[in-house]
C-alpha cells in the first residue's frame, strides 16, 4: 500500500495464486464481494452491483453494535479481466449519496503473473483536505482489514460455481437476493427472459405445468403478465407487473404481484453479470413486509425456480 500526497493517490497492490478469470469473479461477484470488501469487524451487504459502463452499486457495512454505513459505486469503465473504474461515495441513512461526504475516483486492474494474478486498486480524492479526512477516519486500516479476507474467499470455490442449485441469501428484512450461475452468455440469458416464446420453453416451474399466457414488457412503463396452468386444468395462476427500469442486457427492474389482485407488489431487480462458466442471475426481491418475505419463502420458491433454470439451460445448450 503506497500513498502519494503529490497525486492525492492511494495505491493498494494484492498478488494471488489463482487465475485472473477468478481474481475478476470474486470483484464482480456480490455474493463474494461483501464477505472482503468490509473490514473484519464491519461486514459488507451489496443490494445491488452492476459492472457494466453506467452500471451503479449500493451497499451497506454494518458494525459490531449493529450501526450501518452506507456506501455506493457508479462504474464509467468496464474491460472485462482488465480493468474497471468507478466512483466511490458514502451514502445517507437511505442509501442515497451523502453530499456531506468526499467521492473518490478508484480504477482496479487485473492481470496474470507468473505465480497466479495480480490486482491493483488506485484511488484518487479530490483534494488534500478529503484524503486526509478518509485516512483518519481509519481506511488504510479499513483496507488492510478488509483484504485479510480475500484469500479464503478465493480459495471458496464451490460455494460460488456453476452448477449450484439457485440460493436464496436475506439481505435484511424485507430484502433476499436469489442468485445462481447459468450456463450461457449473458446476452442469451438476457433473452430468455424478454423473449416470449423462449420464456415459455423453460419458466414453468415443475413438471406438470404449462405458460399459456406470456405478455413480456420490453419497454419502460409497459405491464406484463404471465399465467400458468396445470396440465390436467386443476389449477391456473398468474403474476403481472410493470417495467420500472431497463438497461439491457444487465439489468431490469419490475414490480409483481397476483393477477387480478389489489394484493401488495414486490420490487425485483434483475441483474446479469458474466462469469466464469455463464451468467450469474441475481435477482433481489423487495417484499412490502418481513411477513410477506418469511410467507413466499416458505413456499419452496427457490425449489421451483431452480427446476425452471436448470430447464433454461437445457434451452439455451439446444439452441
Amino acid at each position: 500500500m503506497v500513498s502519494n500526497a503529490k497525486d492525492l493517490t492511494l495505491t493498494v497492490i494484492g498478488d494471488y495464486a489463482v487465475p485472473v478469470e477468478r481474481l475478476w469473479d470474486a470483484h464482480v461477484d456480490p455474493r463474494q464481494l461483501e464477505r472482503f470488501w468490509g473490514p473484519v469487524e464491519w461486514p459488507a451487504t451489496f443490494i445491488r452491483h452492476e459492472v457494466a459502463v453506467g452500471g451503479e452499486s449500493q451497499y451497506y457495512m454494518t458494525g459490531p453494535d449493529g450501526t450501518k454505513a452506507h456506501g455506493w459505486f457508479r462504474f464509467t469503465a468496464v474491460e472485462p479481466l482488465k480493468r474497471f473504474a468507478l466512483i466511490d461515495g458514502f451514502g445517507d441513512a437511505t442509501g442515497a449519496p451523502d453530499p456531506a461526504m468526499p467521492t473518490m475516483e478508484m480504477v482496479f486492474t487485473f492481470q496474470s503473473t507468473a505465480t497466479g494474478s495480480r490486482v491493483q486498486n488506485v484511488t484518487t480524492f479530490p483534494s488534500v483536505e478529503a484524503m486526509e479526512q478518509l485516512v483518519n477516519m481509519g481506511m488504510v486500516d479499513g483496507i488492510k482489514s478488509a483484504m485479510s479476507q480475500t484469500d479464503a474467499v478465493l480459495a471458496d470455490l464451490a460455494s460460488f460455481a456453476a452448477g449450484r442449485a439457485t440460493e436464496a441469501q436475506l439481505l435484511s428484512d424485507t430484502q433476499v437476493r436469489v442468485s445462481r450461475v447459468i450456463r450461457g452468455s449473458a446476452e442469451q440469458v438476457w433473452r430468455a427472459h424478454h423473449d416470449a416464446g423462449l420464456l415459455q420453453q423453460w419458466l414453468t416451474g415443475p413438471d406438470g405445468w404449462t405458460m399459456p399466457v406470456c405478455r413480456v414488457a420490453n419497454k419502460v412503463g409497459d405491464h406484463y403478465r404471465y399465467e400458468w396452468a396445470q396440465v390436467d386444468g386443476t389449477q391456473r395462476f398468474g403474476f403481472e407487473g410493470e417495467l420500472l427500469e431497463l438497461a439491457a442486457p444487465y439489468r431490469a427492474v419490475t414490480t409483481e404481484r397476483m393477477a387480478d389482485t389489489e394484493g401488495p407488489s414486490t420490487r425485483n431487480e434483475l441483474t446479469l453479470t458474466p462469469v466464469a462458466g455463464g451468467t450469474l442471475m441475481s435477482l433481489v426481491i423487495t417484499y412490502p413486509t418481513k411477513e410477506l418475505r418469511d410467507m413466499i419463502l416458505g413456499t419452496g420458491m427457490t425449489t421451483g425456480m431452480e427446476t425452471s433454470y436448470a430447464r433454461l439451460e437445457s434451452v439455451l445448450k439446444a439452441a
